[in-house]
């Protein structure tokens, strides 16, 4: 027990040689005395304040089992075997409790992030549904929109060979009314020759015929 002890007072005056910030726990039995000098006195009483298991301490110095150590403003001495190196198990208990609040803090807003995450994927789904329905509906109405382009262009096709069909008929009716006119023309005048050859030989028969018919006589 007194080597351990012995071990213990080397280790904090090797501590302390280290770093001048170093820092010790107050065990987790009872509550510990701080006192101004390195030595317990009663009367008068050297006692400053009392310290309760688990108080974090800096570590100042280290004296005969005794060791010098400061708490907020106050600075004073405690026995060295009320004090550990480590957190006390109250220290650690408290840390591993504000650890898990924090945790459970942190797996709680991990699930509302991962709802809203999931609402938003399905809305997501919902909206790349929808969008793949117009895409269909407007491909449907491109090729229907192409379909109607090219019928329009076969009709604009046909029409124009429409077009020239009728121009030729128009063409052809032209020229068979002009050989009809032609025709016409050309009967008219034949009968005008004829009329007139018929006046002609009429106006002879009447001029010969009479002189004949008067030689006759005499």
């Amino acid at each position: 027990m007194k080597l351990s002890r012995a071990l213990f007072i080397v280790l904090l005056s090797i501590h302390s040689l280290a770093n001048s910030q170093s820092y010790v726990y107050v065990t987790d039995t009872v509550d510990i005395p701080i006192r101004s000098e390195n030595k317990i006195q009663s009367n008068p009483s050297n006692l400053l304040r009392m310290l309760p298991s688990g108080t974090k301490l800096q570590l100042l110095s280290t004296n005969s089992g005794w060791t010098q150590v400061k708490f907020e403003e106050t600075t004073g001495w405690m026995i060295s075997r009320y004090l550990t190196s480590i957190p006390t198990a109250k220290v650690q208990l408290g840390k591993l409790r504000q650890t898990y609040i924090a945790n459970k803090l942190l797996i709680t807003q991990q699930k509302e992030l991962t709802n809203k995450l999931e609402l938003e994927v399905k809305v997501l789904k919902e909206n790349n549904a929808k969008l793949a329905i117009e895409t269909s509906k407007s491909q449907s109405e491109k090729e229907y929109v192409e379909e109607i382009y090219k019928n329009a262009r076969s009709l604009k096709d046909a029409n124009q060979d429409l077009k020239a069909e009728v121009l030729q008929f128009k063409a052809e009716i032209q020229l068979l009314q002009n050989n009809i006119t032609f025709d016409q023309d050309s009967s008219a005048r034949n009968w005008f020759i004829v009329g007139a050859l018929v006046l002609l030989f009429g106006f002879i028969m009447g001029f010969v015929f009479p002189k004949r018919s008067t030689q006759r006589r005499y």
